[in-house]
């Protein structure tokens, strides 16, 4: 869609459920938005969304068609389909964006609702059952998997974390550490007591049907019967326009922001996947709606006090 204003009072960068959300109280709030989309959701292959009230059990996509149409009645609210490229804060303090076709939009605030970007190489098959099969939260997906067997792909302390934690939904679990383990002594005996496998076979490829896993074949040609994996990829973000402008990332690579999504830069706010570990919808939308609300407040009362 070509949207024939280049002047708005936010600019949105990001157009998932946290973009929406923030679109949405923005709307509410008599500002005129422009949302930029480039239609690439970082759960865009996960069947279902869990644990967000009212829509537990729906294909994410359905919950983004619904929150996008709501959200467009709002008339002082634009979505243009694009990508984001290049952003600059102008000596009035105002922001400029710039999107891939070259058009250059203009906002006194910008909010960045990117997400992610998951390093899923490596493995074959990884990246194909990634948030069906290969997943990272037991809230989001743990009860479809529930007393299934079920893999951690991981080693050391993370591997310890998370296996604690994925004991409340299966006792069949193996850690898949791809190679020697790191574990003390200490951490090998409480595994055992909880009667938790380690598996140090080098990973050849996941094997599944759609995305649905089966089995793990290693390297000496075993495999190993497996429903489930859970795994916490390294990432980067996204975006690297806030990064460009000066905001500041935390020692994990989030953007940092305050309790209202402020970044460590005045007008620059930051929602979603980008900003937290916590990657469900529902914390998505909490986000969202938190950086739409601050960034109109913060545009109302510069504007009164002027």
């Amino acid at each position: 869609m070509e949207t024939p204003n280049k002047t708005f009072d936010v600019i949105i960068i990001g157009g998932s459920y946290s973009g929406l959300a923030a679109a949405l109280a923005l709307g509410r709030a008599l500002m005129n938005v422009l949302i930029i989309d480039g239609a690439e959701p970082c759960n865009k292959q996960t069947p279902h969304s869990h644990n967000f009230l009212t829509q537990d059990g729906k294909k994410p996509a359905e919950i983004h068609k619904q929150g996008k149409e709501q959200v467009l009645m709002y008339n002082t609210v634009e979505f243009l389909e694009g990508v984001a490229v290049a952003g600059r804060k102008m000596d009035d303090g105002t922001f400029e964006i710039q999107v891939s076709k070259g058009e250059i939009f203009r906002a006194g605030q910008l909010i960045f609702a990117t997400g992610i970007k998951d390093d899923l190489s490596g493995i074959p098959g990884l990246a194909e059952c990634w948030g069906i099969s290969v997943i990272h939260c037991p809230y989001c997906h743990g009860y479809e998997v529930r007393n299934e067997p079920t893999g951690i792909l991981s080693n050391g302390p993370e591997a310890i974390e998370i296996a604690g934690l994925i004991s409340n939904w299966t006792k069949d679990l193996t850690i898949l550490t791809n190679g020697e383990h790191t574990f003390s002594e200490e951490e090998e005996l409480k595994l055992k007591k909880h009667d938790i496998k380690i598996d140090e076979r080098t990973i050849a490829k996941l094997k599944h049907d759609n995305g649905y896993l089966s089995s793990v074949t290693f390297q000496d040609g075993s495999e190993l019967s497996l429903k489930a994996i859970y795994y916490r990829p390294t990432f980067v973000q996204h975006c690297q326009i806030p990064q460009a402008l000066g905001c500041e990332l935390t020692e994990e690579g989030y953007i940092k922001v305050d309790s209202t999504q402020a970044t460590s830069i005045k007008g620059i706010f930051a929602c979603g996947d980008n900003v937290t570990r916590m990657r469900a919808v529902a914390n998505a939308v909490f986000m969202g709606t938190m950086a739409g609300v601050a960034a109109s407040r913060q545009l109302i009362l510069d504007r009164f006090s002027e």
